[in-house]
C-alpha cells in the first residue's frame, strides 16, 4: 500500500484517505455518555492529533500504538492546529508498507550505495573473504534488511538506510586507510569495515519508529553480528579458523573498550583501525545532523550532552 499524501501537506478542510503510524491513542465519554477516541499519528513528515466522534466502538481496534491504520476523514482545526477527523479506520498490516513513508531516510539511493559497496568488496583477492563477502550479497533476505535498517537510534545515521550509508563511509576510510599504512592486511580489514555492524540488522526494529529489539537489548549487535558472521562462514568450504577468529576479533572490538560495548579492546593493528574510523564516522555524522537542529543564527550549538560540549557553528551554513 502506497502513501498519496503526507501529514506536512494536509490543511485543515482538506478530505484525508491514508495510511498513518499510531503513535497513541485514548477513549473517552461525550457529556451524553458516548464513546469518543482520541489519538495521534506519525508519518516522516511530522505528527498530528486527530479525533473520531462517530462510530467508535468500530474503529477503535483499528488504531494500536507502534502499528499502522488507514483513515477516512477530513482535516479540521483544534486550537489553531490541523486536527484529523477520522470517520472510518481499519488496520494495515506493516509488510505491505514502505517504512520510508513513515521513517526519515537517507538521502542518497540505496541502490547507489549498494553498489558502491559491492565494487569495494570486488576489491578484495583473498578467495576466502572474497567467497564469505559473496554469502552476504547473495542473501536477499539480508541485503533486504541491511540497505533499510539504521545504524543507530538516536546519535548517527537514525534513519532508514543508515546502516548502508555509514558502512560505505567506513569501508571507504579504511581503503584510503589501507593506502596509507601499507603493512595492514587490507582484504582483512575491508572485509572487517563491512561486515562490521551486521548486527544492527537484528538490534534495531524500523517499521513505524526507529527502536530496540529484544535481541538488541539483550545481545547488542557486537553479539549478534557475530552468530551472523558464524552462519555465513560456515557456508563456505574450507575457510580458514585463524581468519574466522580475526574477523570475529574486528566485529566484537570495533567499539574500542568495554565501557562502550566491546567486550575485548582492539588488539590488532587492523581492530585499531576499524574502531577509530568507525567512531570517526559516527562522530562526524552526527555532529552534522545535530548542527543542521540549530538556530542559524546562533555562534554556538547547544550543549551536546553525549559528547560534552558546545559546537561551534559561526561560518557554516545550515542546510
Amino acid at each position: 500500500m502506497k502513501k498519496t499524501r503526507y501529514l506536512a501537506d494536509i490543511r485543515p478542510g482538506d478530505k484525508v484517505c491514508d495510511v498513518f503510524a499510531v503513535v497513541e491513542k485514548s477513549l473517552g465519554r461525550k457529556k451524553d455518555g458516548g464513546a469518543f477516541l482520541t489519538f495521534r499519528v506519525s508519518d516522516r513528515t511530522g505528527a498530528m492529533a486527530g479525533v473520531a466522534w462517530e462510530d467508535v466502538e468500530a474503529i477503535k481496534d483499528a488504531f494500536v500504538p507502534g502499528g499502522f491504520v488507514h483513515i477516512t476523514g477530513r482535516a479540521g482545526e483544534y486550537r489553531g492546529e490541523a486536527q484529523l477527523i477520522a470517520e472510518q479506520a481499519v488496520s494495515c498490516e506493516p509488510h505491505a508498507l514502505d517504512p520510508r513513508d513513515f521513517l526519515p531516510a537517507c538521502p542518497t539511493d540505496p541502490e547507489v550505495l549498494l553498489d558502491g559497496l559491492k565494487s569495494l568488496a570486488a576489491t578484495v583477492t583473498d578467495p576466502a573473504l572474497l567467497a564469505l563477502l559473496d554469502e552476504f550479497f547473495a542473501d536477499d533476505r539480508f541485503v533486504d534488511l541491511f540497505v533499510t535498517a539504521p545504524a543507530a537510534k538516536l546519535m548517527h545515521h537514525a534513519y532508514i538506510g543508515g546502516l548502508l550509508e555509514h558502512t560505505l563511509s567506513v569501508a571507504r576510510l579504511a581503503d584510503a586507510a589501507c593506502a596509507h599504512y601499507p603493512q595492514v592486511d587490507r582484504d582483512l580489514l575491508i572485509t572487517g569495515a563491512i561486515l562490521h555492524d551486521i548486527g544492527k540488522v537484528k538490534e534495531f526494529t524500523w517499521t513505524s519508529a526507529l527502536d530496540y529489539s529484544d535481541a538488541g537489548r539483550l545481545l547488542s549487535h557486537l553479539v549478534l553480528g557475530v552468530q551472523i558472521l558464524d552462519e555465513k562462514i560456515a557456508a563456505v568450504e574450507g575457510f580458514p579458523e585463524d581468519c574466522a577468529m580475526l574477523l570475529r576479533h574486528l566485529l566484537v572490538s570495533h567499539h574500542g573498550a568495554r565501557e562502550f560495548g566491546s567486550p575485548e579492546p582492539p588488539k590488532t593493528v587492523e581492530a585499531v583501525i576499524l574502531n577509530q574510523l568507525d567512531d570517526m564516522d559516527a562522530k562526524v555524522a552526527g555532529l552534522g545532523a545535530y548542527m543542521k537542529e540549530q538556530d542559524g543564527q546562533a555562534s554556538w550549538s547547544r550543549y551536546h550532552r553525549a559528547l560534552e560540549r558546545h559546537i561551534y557553528l559561526k561560518g557554516r551554513e545550515k542546510n
